[in-house]
């Protein structure tokens, strides 16, 4: 397992396993849209996370749910920026930045965000180029379309499992071959980007495949619809399945945890942590 992720300023320590609390500030998200919108609801929210424990606070102004809507870039930032300066003001945790935006990258870099964490794993024009530019980590996504569309009837030629492989070595390729260092990229397998029940189940099996690639391993479960689909449980009522989920990721070795309920996810994960570590 990666033992760390080099940030812009400093180091982020995987040994034990970390939670991303998310921030979303926008008003459509499938699980609190629009609950913090707006500074200070941003900013009580992320006080709130990072007192239950996260380690990194992930702020996103575009919605990638199924069948969300591109928004543009000027709305995006303005979303966004008010509220990673607040948090880097206010907080001594990394702050990462949920967006496929080059023109976001740099700013929310120059503003003070550590990580940039990109559903499209910088495929966007102009993306490689700007985390080359901020320094910041990033991680990369695997995601079969777009958010818009990727829901619709999510298939794949060959195994899930295989697809996801390659595209994380295209896209490893990629951001060494523009520059950035191994030890400034994770990767996240995109549970719910393009993948059926069957696909998620298959990809979260394999979590100590995707370990194996060599990259602390990022991972959001967090109130999915796959909890649905196999608890039948609503939105509301996902958090105890997600952590319970977390901690067995976490046994296969995933490093990052991307959550909207922080406290008993750390919770999960520090019994996973303990159970690991007596073996």
């Amino acid at each position: 397992m990666t033992r760390f992720l080099q940030l812009k300023t400093r180091r982020l320590e995987l040994g034990t396993p970390k939670v991303m609390g998310i921030v979303n500030v926008t008003p459509d998200s499938f699980s609190d849209g629009g609950r913090h919108l707006g500074v200070d609801a941003a900013i009580a929210h992320a006080r709130r996370l990072v007192n239950d424990g996260a380690a990194i606070l992930d702020v996103g102004g575009e919605s990638t749910r199924p069948g969300a809507l591109h928004v543009s870039e000027q709305t995006e930032l303005d979303r966004v920026m008010p509220v990673i300066e607040a948090l880097v003001a206010r907080f001594d945790v990394p702050v990462s930045v949920d967006t496929s935006t080059p023109a976001l990258m740099r700013a929310a870099g120059a503003a003070g965000a550590e990580i940039i964490n990109d559903v499209r794993a910088l495929q966007r024009p102009g993306a490689v180029a700007a985390a080359v530019e901020t320094g910041l980590a990033v991680c990369l996504m695997h995601m079969q379309g777009d958010p818009a569309t990727m829901q619709a009837a999510p298939a794949y030629a060959r195994p899930v499992l295989d697809e996801v492989l390659d595209f994380f070595r295209q896209r490893l390729q990629a951001a060494r071959d523009a520059g950035i260092p191994a030890e400034r990229i994770a990767l996240d397998p995109g549970i719910g980007f393009g993948k059926t029940l069957g696909h998620n189940l298959a990809v979260l099996a394999a979590t100590a495949e995707l370990v194996a690639l060599g990259y602390p391993l990022l991972v959001g479960v967090s109130r999915k619809s796959m909890f649905g689909q196999l608890l039948g449980l609503p939105v509301e009522a996902r958090d105890p399945a997600s952590a319970v989920t977390a901690a067995l990721l976490v046994a296969q070795g995933a490093s990052i945890i991307r959550s909207h309920e922080v406290a008993h996810t750390v919770q999960a994960l520090d019994i996973a942590t303990a159970l690991r570590d007596a073996r």
